[in-house]
């Protein structure tokens, strides 16, 4: 394998192995809120679901975790991730926020989401809570109307769907 097949989804530019592979394999935990953010997008391109679900809040724990969610996310190609920002979120503290976005393509269309996401601490190891939608690009594809159907492959209608996050 070729040293960027090697390289961990985080953009690091570590081996994956030795960057968030560790955590995905139980081998230790995210030390800070950022962390926990890259270890959960590379999750996302690796298709861990399981990782995924570890490292929700028990609060969103059932919520985010459906067989219609993995289905779906099994359909998007991730392409980067880039951290915007952090608030608090270091090894010290017990909570933290990330602003990032993630570019990924589903259905012949490049997407980028925003989300600025709410971790906690507990116990000494870093959990999703939740993420607040923030305006990001358009698709690099032709507009959608309301009525076409959501090009994240949902099979709901756009104003349905990624219209209202």
């Amino acid at each position: 394998m070729s040293e960027e097949q090697n390289n961990c989804p985080c953009g690091s530019g570590l081996d994956y192995e030795k960057c968030c592979g560790t955590f995905h394999q139980g081998k230790g935990n995210a030390k800070t809120a950022e962390a926990l953010m890259r270890s959960r997008y590379a999750a996302f391109a690796k298709n861990n679901f399981d990782y995924l679900s570890q490292t929700n809040h028990e609060e969103v724990k059932n919520e985010n975790d459906t067989e219609q969610n993995r289905e779906l996310y099994k359909k998007f190609e991730w392409l980067g991730l880039s951290i915007l920002d952090t608030e608090k979120g270091q090894a010290d503290d017990h909570e933290g926020f990330v602003d990032f976005t993630a570019k990924y393509r589903v259905a012949g269309g490049e997407h980028t989401i925003r989300e600025k996401s709410y971790f906690i601490k507990q116990d000494d190891k870093w959990y999703y809570v939740q993420g607040k939608s923030l305006q990001a690009p358009q698709a690099k594809t032709n507009k959608l109307g309301r009525n076409d159907p959501c090009s994240c492959g949902s099979g709901k209608k756009y104003k349905k769907c990624c219209m209202n996050k």
